[in-house]
């Protein structure tokens, strides 16, 4: 089970946050706000993709920044 902040509720009220922080940090336009999330989703599994990968595993796949290290 996650954990979540203590600042945060629990349950259905912690979604209910989440979604109108979501919504006034894009401006307040939900729509907005739903494309924003969808954006930040897509990048996570992609991520997830990567991190999972047998390559990345082997160290085949090496972060941008760290790819000196084994030059």
């Amino acid at each position: 089970m996650p954990s979540r902040a203590p600042d945060q509720p629990p349950g259905p009220d912690r979604l209910e946050l989440a979604a109108d922080q979501a919504i006034e940090a894009c401006g307040g336009d939900a729509r907005e706000a739903i494309k924003a999330l969808i954006v930040a989703n897509e990048f996570l599994e992609r991520r997830l993709e990567e991190l999972a990968s047998p390559g990345y595993a082997r160290g085949r796949v090496l972060p941008r920044d760290r790819r000196d290290w084994y030059d």
